[in-house]
């Protein structure tokens, strides 16, 4: 059989059970947003101040970011896998997310002193969120990659890595509630290196996992 057919033929019995595939998906993100909540509300839990920080547009901003960030990847998710899917188109959409916090990035410059630039960037608590970001996430990951076993993914270290962005949307999402560095600058900084260690953590899984 030639490559193309068997290509074809795997996207045919994609599509024949698409229903459990769907179900796949959605049940394991389901659960990965669960353990993620559990496992943030046992280690670390909301800010004592969340109240009065969410009447901030910087603090509110920051849910805008990881949440685009975890539904953009999770769609692209879903369609790596399947063996038909290009990844060059749908990738752009990864964009959205960078693109809203290089524009907070940019106002927070144009609004705040420069000599305070350094200080908001370093933060207070960037050792806690590389740390905390991809253990919560760590879970969510390991359902996700479970969850494209179902699948026939073409290339499977993306779509590995498109789990860990959305295990790291969502860890990162969670944990926002709890940090009290609210600047885009913190966020484009620390939020970005802990999500991509679960990137990259998907990307070798991923390669490992959901070859076929």
């Amino acid at each position: 059989m030639e490559t193309h057919e068997l290509i074809k033929a795997l996207a045919a019995d994609n599509r024949r059970t698409g229903v459990p595939m769907n179900a796949a998906w959605w049940g394991a993100v389901f659960a990965a947003v669960v353990i993620a909540a559990t496992v943030f509300v046992v280690l670390l839990g909301p800010r004592a101040d969340i109240a009065s920080a969410a009447q901030t547009l910087r603090f509110l901003f920051k849910f805008v970011v990881t949440i685009t960030l975890a539904a953009s990847a999770f769609a692209l998710l879903r369609m790596l896998s399947r063996p038909e899917t290009d990844p060059r188109g749908p990738l752009r959409f990864l964009a959205i997310a960078p693109a809203l916090i290089l524009a907070g990035v940019a106002i927070e410059l144009a609004v705040v002193p420069a000599e305070t630039w350094s200080s908001r960037l370093v933060g207070t608590n960037s050792l806690v969120c590389l740390t905390f970001i991809p253990l919560i996430g760590i879970g969510p990951l390991a359902l996700l990659l479970l969850a494209l076993r179902h699948g026939a993914p073409s290339h499977p270290a993306l779509a590995g890595a498109m789990a860990g962005l959305v295990a790291g949307g969502i860890a990162a999402t969670l944990y926002a509630s709890h940090c009290t560095d609210d600047s885009p600058l913190f966020v484009v900084t620390w939020y970005t290196i802990a999500i991509a260690i679960l990137a990259l953590l998907g990307t070798l899984a991923g390669h490992r996992v959901a070859r076929w």
